[in-house]
C-alpha cells in the first residue's frame, strides 16, 4: 500500500448505537409542536448538507483511516523479516559450552549467567529498539481495529435493521420503531438526537425516495454510480493546507526528506573520518606506523602499544597520583629500569607524558596481577584499557607485517613481539617470565597460565626433570597427577583444574605447500601460490573455544596468525589471520578457494566436486585452509619458516621449516616475463646431489639468553613442500622439519 490510495466509492460512517445512553430518554422536553418543527428542519438541513458534502467528508475520513495502515505496512516490511532472522539465530546457536570450566574461571564471574546479566545481555540497544517497534506496531493494530469498528459504511437497510429488499411497509415500521428509541421527543440524549438525524432519517429518506432506492439497489449507493477517487493516506489535519497545517506538513517533508538524511550523513562521515572499520582511531594507526621499526624488540613493543590515541585520551586525575606511586613501587622490577642509575631512571620515567605513565603502570599491574592496588577510578580506566587491547594489538600486528621493503615484505621481529605481548596480556603473565632459564628456552611463562601454578610450583616440578611445558603436556594423566599431587603440592581439586586447562590448550599442525599453478618447478618471477592447512586439536574435542583467561575480564576469542617469513632477513612474505570459531565462513572460504584453483587448472566438474567435498570434510574436522600468493624472488635456495602464532595461549605456537628452491628463468612469455637470452635450463626440476649442511637461525624470543646454543637444521632441498614430521628422513628432492 503506498502513500497514495485508490479508494472505493465514498461511504458515510455512523457510530455504534450501543454507545448511546438510552437511560436519558425520560428528560424534560419542549412542547410537541415546537419539537416537531425543529426536528423536521434539522432533518432537512442535515440531508441537504450531506448531499452536498458527503463525497468530500467520506473521502477525507477514509484517507485518515488509511494513514495508520500505511505506517503499519512500512514498519512491518523490515521488522518482521529482521525479527525472524534474529530468532532463528538465537534458537540455532550452539548450547555447548566453549569456555573453560575450571574453578578459577568460574569464580571470575566472566561467564556466569545471573538473572541481572541475562537482563543486561538482552537489554541491548538493538533489542530494546526492536521491542519498542513491535509495541508501536501493536498499538497501530489495535487502533486500526478500533477504527474499523467505529467507522462503518452507510447502509440504509443495516441502519434500519432490515434485510435488503424489504418492502415499504417494513421500512415504515422499522422507522417508527427506531423513532420511539432515538427521536428527540422520546430521548433527549444529544447522541441519540445526532444518530437519529444523521443516520435513521437519512436511511429512511434514501429508501422511501424511489430514485435513491433504485440507485442503492443497483449501484450500492443512493446517489447512483460512483467513480474511483484518489486519496492520500495522511491524517486529516495535514490535508487542511490553510493556516498552520500546511506549515506542519511542509516542515515534516523537509525534515524527513532533507534534514534527517543530511544529519545521518554528517554523523556517519564524522565517525568514519575518526575511526577505522575495526573501531580503531586513524590517529592510532598513524602513530603505530611511525614508531614501528624493523628491529623493534619484543621488550620495546610495550612502548609503541601504549601510544594509542584511545589511551592518550583517557583522563589523568590528580587523585590518581598516590595510587600510581604505590603501583610503581609494586611493578618497578618489570619496567626495565637500569638498577645502577635507579634514581635517574625513575626521574626519567615520571617525566614522560602522564597518559603514557598511567597506561604502562596499569598494564604492568595486570601482567603482575596487582590490580587489587587500584582505586575505583583507576579500576574503570584499567577495564577500559583491557577492553581496547585486543583490537589495538591486532592492528599493531597488521602494521608490522604491512609491505614496506622493496620486495613487498613486512617485518617479522616486531610482529612476533606484538603477538607475545598479546599472549601475556590475555594470560596476565609478566614479560620477564618469558626469559629463558637453564634448560628451558621458553621460560616459565607457559606454566604460569595454568591455574594454581606459581614460580615455586615450577621449581618443584623442575626437580623431577620437567622443565619444558611440552614435557608436562606429553605426560600421561596418571603420571601428571602423581607429579602435581606428590611433588608440586597441589590438591585433587587443583589438579582437576589443571587438567581442564590442559585439555583446552590447542595443538597446532601445519601442512604447507608452495607451487606455481600449471607449471613444474618454481622459476624466478613466477607467481607462487601457498597452500597451508592449519589443523587444531584439543584434548576435550572442541574446535572453536574461548581460552582460559581468568584475569582478563572480558570474553576473548582465540585467533592465530600464519606468517610465512625468512627469519634471517626478517621479512614476512605472507601473513593472514586464522580463526576456528566460525565454521560456516570457513567452509564457504575453503570451497571457493579450492573451486577456483581447480578451475584454473582445467579440472572437470567431477574432480572439482570431489575436491570441494574433501575440503569441507577437513574444515569440519578442525582444519582451516590459508592461501596466499607472492612473486618468486631471484634464483637461489631460501630457508623459510611458517609461523603459526596464537594471540591468547602461551606455548602452543608452531614453526614449520620450508626450503624453497627458485630456478633460473627458462619459460618464455609466461607470468608476464621474457626469458633471458642464451642457453636455458631444461623445464622441470632435475634431481640434485645432496647439498652441504646449511645452518640457519630460527627466531628466538627477545627474552631468551644469549648463551643458548643455536640449533642446526639438516635437510635436503625442497621445491616448496613441507610436512608436519619431526626429524624424519624424506625422499631425495624434498625435505622438511618442524619445531
Amino acid at each position: 500500500m503506498g502513500l497514495w490510495a485508490v479508494s472505493s466509492p465514498p461511504t458515510r460512517t455512523f457510530p455504534n448505537p450501543a454507545s448511546i445512553n438510552d437511560s436519558s430518554r425520560s428528560g424534560l422536553s419542549l412542547p410537541r409542536r415546537r419539537r416537531r418543527d425543529i426536528c423536521l428542519s434539522l432533518i432537512q438541513e442535515s440531508f441537504i448538507s450531506c448531499s452536498c458534502d458527503k463525497g468530500s467528508m467520506a473521502a477525507s475520513e477514509e484517507n485518515s483511516s488509511l494513514f495508520p495502515i500505511f505506517i503499519l505496512t512500512i514498519m512491518a516490511i523490515p521488522i518482521v523479516p529482521y525479527t525472524i532472522l534474529r530468532l532463528s539465530r538465537a534458537f540455532t546457536r550452539k548450547t555447548k559450552s566453549i569456555h573453560c570450566q575450571c574453578d578459577v574461571c568460574s569464580r571470575s564471574g566472566k561467564y556466569r549467567k545471573s538473572i541481572f546479566k541475562r537482563i543486561s545481555n538482552f537489554s541491548t540497544c538493538s533489542n530494546l529498539t526492536l521491542l519498542l517497534l513491535w509495541v508501536i506496531m501493536g498499538i497501530l493494530v489495535y487502533y486500526i481495529k478500533h477504527i474499523s469498528r467505529e467507522i462503518q459504511p452507510f447502509e440504509p437497510f443495516s441502519i434500519l435493521g432490515l434485510d435488503p429488499g424489504a418492502s415499504d411497509s417494513e421500512i415504515k415500521k422499522a422507522y417508527r420503531r427506531l423513532s420511539i428509541l432515538y427521536h428527540p421527543d422520546k430521548n433527549p440524549d444529544p447522541e441519540a438526537h445526532k444518530y437519529f438525524v444523521d443516520f435513521i432519517s437519512k436511511a429512511y429518506q434514501a429508501l422511501t425516495d424511489p430514485i435513491s432506492r433504485e440507485n442503492f439497489e443497483k449501484y450500492g449507493h443512493p446517489d447512483g454510480r460512483q467513480g474511483l477517487q484518489m486519496g492520500i493516506a495522511l491524517p486529516q489535519f495535514l490535508l487542511n493546507f490553510d493556516g498552520a497545517s500546511g506549515g506542519v506538513l511542509l516542515l515534516g517533508i523537509v525534515g524527513v526528506c532533507i534534514l534527517l538524511p543530511l544529519l545521518i550523513a554528517v554523523i556517519y562521515l564524522s565517525r568514519s573520518s575518526k575511526y577505522t572499520g575495526n573501531y580503531v582511531m586513524h590517529q592510532t594507526l598513524s602513530t603505530y606506523y611511525y614508531f614501528m621499526k624493523p628491529s623493534l624488540a619484543p621488550s620495546k613493543v610495550m612502548d609503541v602499544f601504549i601510544k594509542a590515541a584511545e589511551y592518550m585520551e583517557m583522563p589523568v586525575r590528580r587523585s590518581d597520583d598516590e595510587p600510581l606511586q604505590k603501583l610503581f613501587v609494586a611493578v618497578r622490577s618489570e619496567l626495565n629500569l637500569d638498577l645502577k642509575n635507579i634514581k635517574t631512571e625513575q626521574a626519567k620515567f615520571w617525566k614522560q607524558h602522564p597518559s603514557l605513565v598511567k597506561m604502562e603502570l596499569l598494564i604492568q599491574a595486570h601482567l603482575t596481577r596487582e590490580s587489587t592496588l587500584l582505586s575505583s577510578s583507576l579500576l574503570n580506566d584499567y577495564r577500559r584499557m583491557l577492553e581496547l587491547a585486543p583490537r589495538l594489538l591486532e592492528e599493531l600486528v597488521k602494521i608490522a607485517v604491512i609491505p614496506r621493503s622493496p620486495h613487498g615484505h613486512g617485518w617479522l621481529r616486531p610482529a612476533i613481539g606484538v603477538v607475545e605481548l598479546s599472549q601475556c596480556i590475555i594470560q596476565a603473565v609478566p614479560l620477564s617470565a618469558r626469559k629463558a632459564t637453564s634448560g628451558n628456552p621458553e621460560g616459565i611463562a607457559p606454566f604460569l597460565q595454568l591455574p594454581h601454578f606459581t614460580e615455586s610450583t615450577v621449581k618443584k616440578i623442575a626437580r623431577k626433570k620437567v622443565k619444558m611445558f611440552q614435557e608436562l603436556r606429553d605426560m600421561t594423566v596418571a603420571d601428571r597427577v602423581e607429579l602435581l599431587t606428590q611433588f608440586a603440592g597441589l590438591s585433587d581439586t587443583e589438579v582437576r583444574d589443571v587438567e581442564h586447562v590442559l585439555e583446552m590448550i590447542p595443538s597446532i599442525a601445519v601442512d604447507i605447500t608452495c607451487e606455481t599453478e600449471g607449471e613444474e618447478g618454481i622459476q624466478e618471477g613466477d607467481i607462487v601460490t601457498m597452500y597451508a592447512w592449519v589443523t587444531l586439536r584439543r584434548g576435550n574435542g572442541l574446535i572453536g573455544a574461548l581460552p582460559h583467561a581468568p584475569y582478563y575480564p572480558f570474553p576473548k576469542e582465540e585467533n592465530f596468525w600464519l606468517l610465512l617469513a625468512d627469519p634471517v632477513s626478517n621479512d614476512v612474505w605472507i601473513s593472514q589471520k586464522v580463526s576456528f570459531m566460525d565454521e560456516a565462513a570457513a567452509i564457504a572460504g575453503a570451497s571457493k578457494a579450492i573451486q577456483e584453483t581447480k578451475e584454473s587448472l582445467g579440472a572437470s566438474v567431477k574432480e572439482i566436486s570431489a575436491a570441494v567435498r574433501e575440503a569441507v570434510e577437513k574444515v569440519k574436522s578442525g582444519s582451516r585452509v590459508v592461501m596466499g600468493k607472492f612473486q618468486a624472488p631471484a634464483e637461489g635456495n631460501y630457508n623459510l619458516t611458517c609461523f603459526c602464532l596464537c594471540d591468547a595461549w602461551i606455548g602452543c605456537d608452531r614453526k614449520t621449516n620450508l626450503k624453497l628452491k627458485i630456478l633460473k628463468r627458462s619459460r618464455a612469455g609466461t607470468r608476464g616475463h621474457i626469458a633471458e637470452e642464451g642457453p636455458t635450463a631444461d623445464e622441470g626440476i632435475e634431481e640434485e646431489e645432496e647439498e652441504e649442511e646449511e645452518e640457519y637461525d630460527d627466531y628466538e624470543s627477545e627474552y631468551s639468553d644469549d648463551e643458548d646454543d643455536e640449533k642446526e637444521k639438516k635437510g635436503k632441498v625442497a621445491n616448496g613442500i613441507a610436512n608436519n614430521k619431526k626429524e624424519e628422513s624424506t625422499p631425495e628432492g624434498s625435505g622438511s622439519d618442524e619445531e
